[in-house]
């Protein structure tokens, strides 16, 4: 049984040349729309929430970050706060500052390699996708750098850049 192609009302008011560009433009359109939309979104970031002391040490940090990182410009994680800050776009380093003290300091993980730069200590972690999480351990406010696989050369050099800075507005 053969079929009969129908086309639609709307479409045959249209020149003959429109209606043959109206599925591979929409199709066009489509791929553009849903390219566009994957490559800037940025995943979400989780904002921590300190309170008193730790809130005031985290904003004054905030407004001390550079623009620039390891020669990736900072590009803010969305929603905006100043307890959050990153740089680079795929993949981005993400600083996040007054965050919890992290479970795995108590546990087996408290023994992991711990950098220091600057006088400064960074507990460490590797993550499963290869990059690492950094934690600062001694202060007034618990600040974590993430740098996922590929971020940086070595994945130590984001948060041994941040070290004086961080030792300078987050007091031990």
């Amino acid at each position: 049984m053969a079929r009969e192609l129908r086309i639609p009302r709307a479409l045959t008011a249209l020149p003959a040349p429109v209606r043959w560009l109206a599925v591979p433009v929409a199709l066009t359109c489509t791929v553009v729309v849903l390219i566009g939309s994957w490559s800037s979104a940025d995943p979400q970031v989780e904002v921590p929430r300190p309170s008193g002391k730790a809130a005031d040490y985290c904003r004054a940090l905030s407004a001390a970050l550079p623009q620039e990182l390891l020669g990736h410009a900072r590009k803010d994680p969305s929603p905006a706060s100043p307890y959050t800050a990153a740089w680079g776009s795929s993949p981005r380093t993400v600083l996040r500052c007054g965050i919890d003290r992290p479970e795995e300091l108590d546990g087996d993980h408290a023994a992991d390699w711990s950098p220091t730069a600057d006088d400064l200590t960074w507990w460490s972690q590797k993550l499963g996708d290869g990059g690492y999480r950094f934690v600062t351990t001694m202060r007034a406010a618990y600040v974590e750098v993430t740098v996922p696989a590929g971020a940086a050369q070595n994945p130590f050099d984001p948060a041994a850049a941040l070290s004086d800075l961080v030792k300078a507005k987050i007091p031990g």
